[in-house]
């Protein structure tokens, strides 16, 4: 036997590995067993198979990794992460549940819908110019079926720079006079549009000032239907349109030439095919024959046009109801309702502008737009107020005969038969 140089004797408890029965040269020098401390937590050790030459010696730590992954701070048993003992691969996090991200996302969707339909809304209420009191008008026709809008298209220029004038060809005149007149109901048969032309023979009724309060009394005066706009604003005018009719008006709406123009390049255009080219210096009118995309300068040309036909202000007020009913149907669709670039813009522009009666909501004023698209499909019927010929002074008379028929089709809300001019 050997004598190991530290006077140790090799036992064989002392060997570097099982399974060597050889003694150690005389020529390598020993060093002693280094027994370290187990680290806190550590894997529990895997012994080595018989002949695999490692150390058994209790506390021993050779070095080699017995299973877990490097870095990973976990055991690899149980509940670990990768790969790890005798198991193979050890289940990692739970799956997503799919489910209730689905359900949490669409929550959150209408929570931010609901929030920015609010905020529009507001918005948008926030713009309408409710400056039409209604309760000034006196001596009112019994109410009837559907809802009665008397839509005004004015003269107004205001917010119109001088640029603007120029360019829309709409003068300088101070003040504002009504350029369109027209009744729409909105009743369960379908919705009926009717123009009524500012040349009409009308008689101005008695009425109240809507400035003054002071009560004048009526002298059986006739005179143009613009003419009542022109001498007490929007209230002489409703109590006009009533009294000549004997149909009540529930809504009042009006409309500027500089919020009209800007509607139009809002959405991008109106597309209309016109039957004949014409041309009018006055609106600044030059169209050729067929479909074209009208921008918020010609559109406006368009519908004031009125020297350029026949028939002067009928022909214009035949145009005006093809071109409204254009527009609202290619505004009211999801590429503009839908979009924010687009929706904004319109309706900002059409909210600066527009003059509403005091008890007008936005619901009712949207009923009203959606009824306009309906005016031209469907159900849907336009026309002329129906006529009988002209007065002495060469305004246009109507036939009372078929306004009357016509008036309690409207108001019984019944379809409506009688033709206009």
């Amino acid at each position: 036997m050997s004598d190991w140089p530290d006077g140790r004797n090799g036992g064989p408890g002392e060997r570097y590995g099982q399974g060597s029965g050889s003694p150690r040269p005389e020529s390598a020098r020993a060093m002693p067993h280094v027994r370290r401390p187990a680290p806190p937590q550590s894997p529990p050790r895997i012994p080595p198979q018989q002949g695999q030459g490692y150390d058994e010696t209790p506390g021993y730590d050779s070095g080699y990794n017995t299973g877990q992954v490097y870095g990973g701070g976990n055991s690899g048993g149980q509940g670990g992460r990768g790969y790890g003992g005798d198991s193979g691969y050890v289940q990692g996090r739970p799956a997503p549940d799919w489910g209730r991200r689905i359900k949490v996302g669409a929550l959150t969707l209408v929570v931010v819908l609901l929030a920015v339909s609010i905020g529009t809304y507001f918005w948008a209420d926030g713009k309408l110019k409710r400056e039409v009191d209604l309760s000034k008008v006196i001596e009112r026709p019994s109410e009837g079926d559907g809802t009665n809008y008397l839509i005004v298209g004015s003269d107004s220029r205001e917010g119109m720079t001088a640029e603007d004038k120029k360019k829309l060809h709409t003068g300088s005149a101070e003040g504002k006079r009504t350029d369109s007149m027209m009744i729409l109901h909105d009743g369960s048969n379908g919705p009926t549009l009717i123009s009524l032309p500012r040349d009409s023979n009308v008689e101005i009724p008695s009425f109240v000032g809507s400035e003054s309060g002071k009560k004048f009394a009526g002298t059986g005066r006739t005179t143009k239907l613009n003419a009542a706009y022109a001498e007490d604003g929007p209230e002489l005018l409703v109590r006009t349109v009533e009294f000549n009719t004997g149909l009540r008006i529930d809504h009042y709406v009006e409309i500027g030439f500089g919020g009209f123009a800007k509607i139009v390049d809002a959405i991008g255009g109106v597309e209309l095919d016109i039957p004949k080219a014409f041309k009018d210096k006055k609106s600044g009118a030059d169209f050729q024959a067929g479909k074209q995309t009208l921008d918020g300068e010609q559109s406006l040309a368009f519908v004031r046009t009125r020297y350029a036909f026949a028939g002067s202000d009928l022909d214009r007020t035949k145009n005006q109801q093809k071109f409204l009913a254009a527009l609202a149907s290619q505004t009211a669709t999801p590429s503009t309702i839908l979009n924010p670039f687009k929706l904004y813009p319109t309706m900002g522009a059409g909210l600066d502008t527009l003059v509403v009666d005091k008890d007008m909501s936005l619901w009712s004023l949207g009923n009203m737009f959606f009824a306009m698209k309906g005016v031209t499909g469907g159900e849907g019927t336009s026309m002329n107020i129906p006529l009988s010929g002209q007065s002495v002074n060469g305004n246009l008379v109507w036939d009372k005969d078929k306004v009357k028929q016509l008036v309690e089709q409207l108001k019984n809300d019944e379809k409506v038969t009688v033709k206009g001019s």
